[in-house]
């Protein structure tokens, strides 16, 4: 890590910098939170902080009005209409959160969210539909396989592999004209950087500077679109531990760009107002068609309150093994399962499935207890779960700090059975946005994914 100081020293200064060229160049309105992550009328708490539901009052000022509108549009550039579309979006959005009849006006004929286990089930509908609309997507063709436009589809970071498939086989999102682009896509796998290059052949770190650098020099070069936004308009995405890592070479890309990662801490500057979390999924053998067709027991039959399986790596889970390793059978934790137990039937007959991050705080055992209908314990430090700008977690799985890891089994035992059986079938319900699905299904993880995507190019305007 030291030697790469002067690196994120050098990237402050040039933030210093870019943050004021971005500003000046950003419009200063955004969509507030508070649209996406609350019921109407209420005041809502997030990891963003506290903020009032009210509209903001700037935003039915004359001066902050961004509304198509409030333009002509015969006389607007191509580039003023993809922004007045976007305006006209936030708008759409924003009247959602007063009107509480959206779902009922507006229906869907697959599936209209509704319940506990979303923010604003109604502000997420119309987003979701205003996204499938309009959001289109430019993937640079820049690159050659197996560095770009390629990654793992058969390991712990199968999601960085199968979005970069889907982006380059699925056209629901993609745009071969980049004027009528939104975001634009980074099509680089870091993972696939680390296996070919960094592991077998260079052992430095500086393959990874090399590689990022040159390609945002030759993007940025032979089109006009990042230096026109200093990338806020551009994404990438990574799920191997050194995903941010792989932006520290590239200052805008760090500080300014779309980053989507597994590995969202906020202790190493994964910043959740312009950053996305991405869901860590282990697609063992790349098989993707029954992650979830089996389902679990019914509640009254998972006869195993709390379960773990998992090697014994970074600072939470020695706590575990210390505190609850062959320790009580009701809170069951192994460091290897023994012989004749199978890692996903445990889950399936446990109640509780606990979730502590490694070396890293994402964790694939989250997915793995939704597909198996277990209500997950998350214990983490610093981790941004995937899609929490719509997910309401609190309705589906219980947080134990560090600290609260001795008294495990007694938070557990003094949950009401009544409150664990709808935080179960929350489970079941969320499911549906974790699901892999080739080719990819409405609502699924790769839509949600773009979601978060649509979410953060909503949160900013270009002013042109």
């Amino acid at each position: 890590m030291r030697r790469y100081t002067d690196v994120i020293v050098s990237a402050v200064i040039s933030f210093a910098v870019v943050s004021v060229v971005v500003r000046s160049k950003l419009g200063s309105k955004e969509l507030s939170w508070s649209y996406l992550s609350s019921r109407p009328g209420r005041t809502w708490t997030t990891s963003l902080g506290v903020t009032s539901s009210k509209p903001d009052p700037a935003s039915s000022s004359p001066s902050a009005r961004t509304s198509p509108s409030y333009f002509d549009e015969r006389t607007m550039t191509r580039d003023e209409k993809l922004e007045a579309g976007l305006a006209k979006a936030r708008t759409l959005i924003r009247q959602s959160a007063r009107q509480g009849n959206f779902t009922l006006a507006h229906e869907d004929p697959d599936y209209v969210p509704q319940g506990d286990i979303y923010r604003n089930a109604q502000v997420f509908h119309r987003s979701y539909l205003l996204m499938e609309r309009l959001f289109k997507i430019f993937i640079y063709k820049e690159g050659e396989s197996p560095i770009f436009h390629n990654g793992p589809c058969k390991s712990i970071y199968s999601m960085e592999g199968v979005f970069l498939s889907i982006m380059e086989t699925d056209t629901k999102f993609q745009t071969w004209d980049p004027r009528e682009a939104h975001v634009f896509f980074l099509p680089l796998s870091v993972v696939m950087i680390i296996e070919l290059l960094f592991d077998p052949i260079i052992r430095d770190k500086a393959v990874l500077e090399r590689i990022i650098v040159d390609y945002v020099h030759l993007i940025s070069h032979k089109y006009p679109y990042w230096n026109r936004s200093l990338g806020a308009d551009h994404f990438m995405l990574s799920c191997h531990d050194w995903g941010p890592r792989a932006t520290w070479y590239v200052p805008q890309l760090y500080f300014t760009s779309i980053r989507v990662l597994c590995n969202a801490n906020t202790s190493e500057h994964f910043n959740p107002k312009k950053d996305a979390s991405l869901p860590e999924i282990n697609l063992v053998t790349g098989e993707i068609a029954n992650l979830t067709a089996a389902g679990g027991s019914p509640p009254s039959n998972r006869i195993i309150l709390a379960f773990f399986a998992g090697a014994m790596h970074g600072r939470i889970r020695p706590a575990l093994f210390h505190h609850w390793k062959d320790k009580d059978k009701d809170v069951q934790v192994y460091e290897r399962l023994p012989d004749g137990l199978s890692y996903h039937e445990m889950m399936k007959k446990s109640k509780y499935c606990i979730c502590p991050s490694g070396h890293e705080v994402a964790s694939p055992r989250i997915a793995e207890a939704i597909y198996a209908e277990c209500v997950p314990v998350l214990i983490s430090q610093h981790y941004v779960l995937p899609f929490s700008d719509v997910l309401n977690w609190e309705s589906f799985t219980v947080r134990v700090s560090v600290d609260e890891i001795p008294n495990l089994k007694k938070i557990l035992l003094e949950i009401p059975e009544d409150m664990y059986v709808r935080m179960q079938k929350r489970v079941k319900q969320v499911q549906r946005h974790f699901v892999v699905n080739d080719p990819p299904k409405r609502y699924d993880v790769f839509h949600m994914i773009i979601h978060s995507i649509w979410l953060r190019r909503l949160n900013f305007q270009i002013n042109m």
